[in-house]
């Protein structure tokens, strides 16, 4: 076992949400099924843990509807996180490891809440590392969709409706502060106005192109100590749709497959990861389930596989 994820968690939880209430295309509701069929379950065995699939959780349909005040499926959107929030704190709460398999990205709102909570009740500081093309921290003033995958950072940070700000127990359910978004390379005009105004630290693809992989992690990592609790919550279009065509908001220009590895072990480095989301994995848009493949390669990294042939490693 890798000397850093020796210290993680022994028993590891899978959680499917099969949902794309919050997204624009159909599709991510067949993400979990795919992540199984990669063998994500067996592969993180391999490294020597426990690993318990709970199945999947259950939640409205998707209506297909028209935004409603600038937001889509809110009542259903709403539905599906708080099933997501108790899951992920029961798994907390049992000292296990949850990874959340989406579904959509705004189930994200429902897991980081519920470890928002937990990190409350345990005394524990909270970094989120939030892989993604996307920013995500756009309102329903702001939304030119009304797709609430495109919303969880900000409502999370206390910009969002009642329904789904604040699941934690208290609004907002953690401070932009917490939160490093890696890999960005599509934010909105008014978005980006918000991103800068709460004050979130993003690595942009600028950044990486300019810093390297290596110094853009360091930089997302710094400060960490034995009392954070680290998550990730990892949008499979953080990486570049060349490799990863199996979601339904391409965005070119992402991390290589060597970029990815960097990022994934340099997480695993810290032994810190308690919690981890895998998300707007689409497998309509997939070839071959290979974008399911790799994110499972990626995982595999972040649960202690090393490329590298160091000594004592």
């Amino acid at each position: 076992m890798h000397p850093h994820t020796a210290n993680l968690p022994r028993r590891i939880a899978l959680i499917g949400a099969p949902t794309d209430i919050g997204a624009g295309a159909r599709g991510a509701s067949m993400g979990p099924e795919a992540l199984r069929v990669a063998d994500l379950g067996p592969v993180i065995e391999a490294q020597g843990f426990e690993v318990v699939d709970r199945g999947n959780l259950y939640g409205p349909a998707n209506p297909w509807q028209p935004p409603v005040e600038g937001y889509r499926h809110l009542d259903e959107v709403a539905a599906w996180n708080r099933a997501v929030h108790d899951a992920v704190h029961d798994e907390l709460s049992q000292g296990n490891l949850p990874i959340l398999l989406g579904g959509d990205h705004c189930l994200g709102i429902g897991s980081i809440s519920a470890v928002a909570r937990h990190c409350r009740a345990a005394g524990k500081k909270l970094r989120v590392l939030w892989l993604d093309a996307h920013a995500d921290f756009n309102t329903n003033a702001l939304t030119p969709t009304g797709n609430i995958h495109g919303m969880p950072v900000a409502c999370l940070c206390g910009y969002g409706p009642a329904q789904i700000t604040g699941l934690s127990g208290q609004t907002p359910d953690i401070e932009a502060g917490w939160v490093r978004q890696i890999g960005i390379r599509s934010v909105d005009q008014g978005e980006k106005r918000l991103v800068h105004e709460a004050g979130l630290e993003v690595f942009d693809m600028r950044y990486l192109d300019e810093m390297g992989m290596r110094a853009t992690m360091q930089a997302a990592l710094a400060g960490l100590d034995d009392d954070t609790h680290l998550h990730v919550s990892f949008d499979v279009d953080f990486l570049d749709p060349e490799i990863a065509p199996g979601v339904g908001t391409t965005v070119p220009g992402g991390p290589t497959y060597r970029e990815a590895q960097l990022c994934m072990e340099m997480i695993a480095d810290t032994g810190l990861m308690r919690s981890l989301d895998v998300v707007e994995l689409n497998p309509a848009f997939d070839v071959r389930n290979k974008t399911a493949e790799l994110a499972v390669d990626l995982i595999e990294s972040l649960f202690g596989k090393s490329t590298l042939m160091r000594r004592g490693v």
